[in-house]
């Protein structure tokens, strides 16, 4: 008998017992359930077990927090549940019987750009870097940079390029690859399918602009323009998507003694053509839509109200999972400004929800118990993993959580005030610093300390005046 086993059969009973579990994993700090009837879960007294720091309920899946024990805990609820260990992929598939259509788009845009954050984090890294060294002027009386005086600076910032460039340059390469993946296709005819968008053989998209001559294939009858789509979303994830369709179709029909030669040619080659006769034209004008919708919203004389408004509901969008889309928006904008003005402001959200939480262990300082849950959350938090925080503790009391989107939207309409651009998505917490673009570091620097100041202040000040969690739960349930 481990000291798991009496948490597990606690939890077991109040979840609905075995024959509630459809499908059971783990990630770092969580179990995910998807449940059968997620109505015979008693919330209250899952949350009064003394192993479990909160629950919710997001993307189809009943989660548990449980914080870093969770794998042996889980490994002990699996063998008293009777239930088979299962992959976050075969658990992510079952909890879509729960989501509507909307949570369903949201998920399959999440399993699209997931895989490829953390070389866009990377990316950006390298961008805010390179920028520190070639455009900030800090020697001989701040007039030159550190790559005009310096040859190891110099050949140091070309080398990272090759780098930058792999990234975002060849970003639909990533794309086609992770729509194709997602979408059970083959992933290498994905990798292809996305070179061809990219190949040095066309017309760089960051060219066209200034191109006198667009250069073209002749088929006699007709002429195709030879435009790549070098960081260009939108036409990446149509062409994955047609892909993917063409080759699933193809499967079913073709038989399996010649499947492996004429289904990748059926699927690939109408696939490329279309690509660049159709989706690609029709995606890139819908990105450009987009892109400038968003940037004329956040730099309009009302900037500052759609500032102050994604600022405060980032992270209730967060618990929703409708934030995933904003990575599409926030690489499209990068692709046609060279930047996003709208990452900083996710980046701010997750520095105050970690000062919330802060505020919480000052409050809580000689609560050795509850030291144990949010410490970790609040370093996690400002190293951009925002769950634990938000989860473990702000929405557990609520106005730790309220002061947090307060501190957060204050935060947000300084920098979109201030015109505060990242070179590309970061770390979404204090080191998010690294991915703004040199000029503008100095205001974010600003736009944070708000971030750690107003949401430490007001959780205190709430506290005092004992705000009670019931009402903000009654917000939570509606």
């Amino acid at each position: 008998m481990s000291k798991y086993t009496d948490s597990a059969k606690e939890l077991l009973e109040h979840i609905g017992g075995s024959d509630n579990i459809s499908v059971v994993t783990h990630c770092v700090t969580r179990m995910r359930f998807v449940l059968k009837d997620p109505k015979k879960a008693d919330v209250e007294k899952i949350e009064a077990i003394k192993l479990v720091k909160g629950t919710f309920t997001q993307a189809g899946q009943f989660q548990v927090i449980i914080g870093n024990e969770v794998s042996s805990f889980y490994n002990e609820f699996v063998k008293i549940a009777g239930v088979s260990d299962t992959s976050k992929d075969e658990a992510k598939e079952a909890a879509k019987q729960n989501m509507n259509w909307l949570q369903r788009m949201i998920a399959h845009l999440a399993d699209i750009f997931t895989p490829l954050i953390p070389a866009l984090v990377v990316g950006g890294l390298i961008l805010g870097f390179r920028n520190v060294i070639g455009e900030i002027p800090m020697l001989e009386g701040k007039t030159k940079t550190l790559v005009e005086v310096s040859q190891f600076w110099a050949g140091t910032n070309d080398f990272l390029w090759l780098i930058g460039e792999a990234i975002f340059h060849f970003l639909p390469v990533g794309i086609t690859w992770a729509v194709a993946r997602k979408m059970g296709a083959t992933p290498i005819l994905g990798i292809v399918l996305g070179i061809t968008l990219v190949s040095p053989q066309l017309l760089n998209a960051y060219g066209v602009a200034g191109a006198e001559e667009v250069p073209v294939w002749d088929f006699g009858f007709a002429t195709v323009e030879m435009i790549g789509y070098q960081a260009q979303v939108i036409p990446a994830i149509l062409a994955g998507l047609l892909l993917s369709f063409l080759e699933i179709r193809l499967r079913k029909i073709i038989p399996n003694a010649i499947s492996m030669i004429v289904v990748p040619f059926l699927a690939l080659v109408p696939t490329v053509l279309l690509a660049h006769i159709v989706l690609g034209p029709i995606g890139w004008k819908i990105g450009s839509v987009i892109s400038d919708v968003v940037y004329s919203g956040l730099t309009s004389s009302f900037g500052w109200l759609f500032a102050a408004i994604f600022g405060f509901a980032y992270a209730p969008l967060v618990i929703t999972g409708l934030h995933h889309m904003t990575n599409a928006i926030d690489l499209q904008l990068m692709s046609e400004l060279g930047g996003t003005n709208l990452w900083p402001m996710i980046a701010l959200s997750n520095i105050a929800q970690g000062s919330a939480v802060l505020a919480m262990i000052y409050i809580n300082r000689k609560n050795e118990q509850e030291k144990q849950v949010s410490i970790p959350a609040a370093i996690s938090c400002y190293l951009g993993v925002t769950e634990p925080a938000m989860f473990g503790i702000n929405l557990k009391y609520g106005f730790p959580f309220l002061a947090a989107m307060i501190g957060s939207l204050v935060a947000a309409v300084i920098s979109v005030g201030s015109s505060v651009m990242a070179n590309s998505i970061g770390v979404g917490g204090l080191p998010g610093i690294l991915s703004i673009q040199a000029k503008y570091m100095g205001v974010f620097a600003i736009a944070m300390v708000v971030a750690i100041v107003i949401p430490f202040v007001l959780t205190v000040i709430f506290s005092k005046m004992n705000m009670g969690k019931v009402a903000f739960k009654r917000v939570r349930s509606n």
